[in-house]
């Protein structure tokens, strides 16, 4: 399995940015799909997720701003990021979750993409 994102770059604060997480292998509808980010010195975190039900959670920091969508037809997952602002700047990463696995934590996630810079610039 390997997950390769995209999207990323220099955006001002306000702007919007769609990332894309492509991933390979077979019956990717039937796994849940994450995207994390990491700014520097900080932790990695989660910040949306889709269920392969369709739910989808998001971290407080971004919800209203961010959407997580699926095209199970092309095996990607996408992040639309709107109102963007300069403390979202990070390395973003896609992930899968494991089957079985109900939560967000980094433990529950058996792959991981290389990530994409965001920059948002004030």
């Amino acid at each position: 399995v390997q997950l390769q994102a995209s999207g990323g770059g220099l955006v001002q604060a306000g702007g919007s940015l769609r990332l894309s997480c492509a991933a390979s292998g077979r019956i990717f509808m039937n796994y849940g799909m994450g995207w994390f980010r990491q700014a520097p010195g900080k932790e990695r975190e989660f910040i949306a997720g889709s269920w392969s039900g369709g739910a989808t959670s998001y971290a407080d920091s971004v919800k209203g701003r961010f959407t997580i969508s699926r095209g199970n037809a092309k095996n990607t997952v996408y992040l639309q990021m709107n109102s963007l602002k300069p403390e979202d700047t990070a390395v973003y990463y896609c992930a899968r979750q494991r089957i079985g696995r109900g939560t967000w934590s980094e433990y529950d996630m058996d792959y991981w993409g290389r990530g994409t810079q965001v920059t948002v610039s004030s």
